[in-house]
């Protein structure tokens, strides 16, 4: 049993330059389509794996839950007709590759449109092969490289490697389990585990050289030993004391094509960002220093970052040591953020595990019949929302639309009105003025002109009136509203523009106390215009979650770097609507 918003815009990208210098390239067919970012991903896995004739079966269906791939179990046929499971590999039984042809075949049939980061699961067990046992070696080392030639010829991405020990006494990583450990010391057992590792990477680099050898955890199970200067006497106690020097073997031999993932384990029982940031931090840090100075450099370049999230501790009563409070919320929200967190700050993967309920249809005895959703209402969204918030908050505006439910919280966000009620009384628009509902604000070297554009809009907003917002000739300016809002309620954010002339347009969403002191500003979230050839308005869309401390959120309708009049921006059809 395994039991162990967006970020800031820390970095500006001057993207008004880089297309000068795409366009002047020859090159502007191609600039609406980059997207530099690293997608992130959930992988699903836990007691409910599927074989490959289960996962082929109900592909379909599995790929309706928020997941971007699956741990596979695979079993193979022996000659006598007995199973052989890949997962446990760790011992000097021989095996044949045609053994998993059949699995091979199934996996090969199926045509995933999300699940497409699958992983075959892989075992430290059972582990009851000495490190100097040569023969039981060379027959591991054949296992390793027929599941690599298994994992190429499905169509998977790689292998997960789970080097938890389920049989004891056996413990392949502990030194004092080891069956001559009377007879080598330590670091005797630490040079000849690397040589392991390094026999098993060339078989693995051969047969699949640009896989990722996902693991559940590999250094960040010994944050703490990788604090002292010699971590061995450290390590030489330790369940997985040699499970460095095997790592150090893999990096010896390691292509530059090959990813790995510590898959950090220890977040289990994570219930901060700054527990994952800690987390991540000595991963890539201090943890590197288990490493020989000679592989470092390729372990800072291949080893990425990941985190697992335990789902029963979501599920589980307070008593269990495997809980995750709620901190003043529900657990489902809890489980909305810290997904979240550990995606924006992982490489690519985040893990979900699950054991007392299922993803998959499954036979295995101890899994309840109910799927997570039944079991703990929400989670799904949740997982959702974390893995991509906006793609979420398209789909919920799309059914609250059709539903006739959208409510949105601006006033005049359509720019139809002439006069509103404003805390209790009336406010007509004046000529020259911006829309009613809305403030302006320049620079002060700024001179352009912020108003309401009768004649110009969209498409017919709420009230079926024509209009928009104009922004011609401002050097940094904005149109701007605020709303009430309450720290950890989440919104999206919709707008659209039009632009002639010279200028950038963006939305910005900023944060005020209720007491409408400005605050937060690191969390300030910006959305430019999302450029469709032929078409003469542009959108722009952002989800936000509101911030510790905040009582209020600013919708600002921003435009800088027009020159004169003739440089105009126009924005309509502002929505705000609270997300669930």
């Amino acid at each position: 049993m395994k039991t162990h918003f967006y970020s800031v815009f820390g970095r500006v990208v001057c993207w008004a330059a880089l297309a000068a210098a795409l366009i002047q390239a020859g090159w502007a067919a191609e600039v609406q389509r980059l997207d530099w970012r690293r997608p992130k991903k959930l992988v699903a896995t836990g007691w409910d794996h599927p074989d490959a004739q289960r996962f082929r079966q109900h592909l379909a269906q599995m790929e309706r839950w928020p997941f971007d791939g699956a741990v596979l179990e695979l079993v193979g046929q022996r000659d006598d007709g007995k199973p052989c499971l890949m997962r446990a590999l760790f011992h000097a039984e021989p095996w044949k590759p045609q053994w998993f042809a059949s699995a091979v075949e199934q996996l090969r049939a199926c045509r995933p449109e999300r699940l497409k980061d699958n992983f075959i699961l892989v075992g430290a067990n059972p582990g009851n092969v000495d490190w100097f046992d040569d023969a039981g070696w060379q027959a591991i080392v054949e296992h390793w490289r027929i599941a690599a030639w298994v994992a190429k010829q499905a169509g998977c991405r790689g292998l997960l490697f789970d080097p938890e020990p389920y049989t004891p006494p056996y413990a392949q990583f502990q030194y004092s389990q080891q069956a001559e450990s009377a007879k080598h010391s330590f670091d005797q057992y630490w040079a000849k585990a690397r040589q392991r590792g390094r026999q098993v990477m060339e078989v693995l680099a051969a047969e699949y050289p640009e896989m990722t050898l996902f693991c559940y955890f590999l250094l960040s199970v010994h944050m703490h030993a990788a604090a002292h200067g010699d971590p061995r006497p450290a390590l030489a106690g330790s369940g997985y004391g040699l499970l460095p020097a095997f790592l150090d073997g893999w990096l010896d031999a390691a292509p530059a094509s090959m990813t790995f993932v510590d898959g950090c384990e220890s977040a289990y029982r994570y219930n901060s960002r700054s527990e994952l940031l800690e987390a991540a931090v000595a991963i890539r840090g201090r943890c590197q220093e288990l490493i020989s100075p000679e592989n470092r450099a390729k372990y800072r370049a291949q080893v990425q970052v990941g985190f697992g999230i335990y789902l029963d501790a979501y599920w589980n009563p307070p008593s269990s040591p495997w809980y995750i409070d709620g901190l003043g919320g529900s657990r489902v929200d809890r489980l909305r953020a810290n997904v979240r967190d550990a995606l924006e700050i992982a490489d690519e993967y985040v893990w979900i595990y699950g054991e007392k309920f299922r993803w998959w249809p499954t036979p295995h005895p101890r899994v309840q019949a109910q799927t997570w959703p039944e079991a703990l209402p929400g989670c799904d969204a949740a997982l959702a929302f974390a893995r991509d918030p906006i793609c979420f908050a398209r789909r919920e505006l799309s059914r609250l639309q059709s539903a006739g439910q959208i409510a949105n919280l601006l006033q005049n966000g359509d720019f139809g009105a002439e006069k509103l009620t404003l805390e209790g009384r009336q406010v007509v628009w004046q000529e020259g003025r911006p829309p009613v509902g809305w403030s302006a604000w320049q620079a002060e070297d700024s001179k352009g002109v912020i108003v309401w554009d009768r004649q110009t809009e969209a498409g017919k907003g709420e009230s079926g009136s024509a209009g928009s917002a104009k922004l011609a000739g401002v050097a940094n300016g904005c149109l701007l509203q605020a709303i009430p809002v309450q720290p950890g309620q989440r919104y999206a954010v919709q707008a659209r523009c039009r632009r002639t002339g010279q200028g950038q347009v963006h939305l910005r969403i900023r944060w005020q106390t209720p007491e409408s002191r400005w605050t937060q500003e690191s969390h300030d979230v910006l959305a430019y215009p999302e450029d469709r050839p032929g078409a003469a308005w542009s959108e722009l869309f952002t989800v936000v979650e509101v911030p510790e401390g905040v009582g209020k959120l600013l919708v600002l309708l921003s435009a800088q770097g027009q020159k004169s009049v003739e440089d105009a921006a126009w924005f309509d059809d502002v929505l705000v609507v609270r997300l669930p």
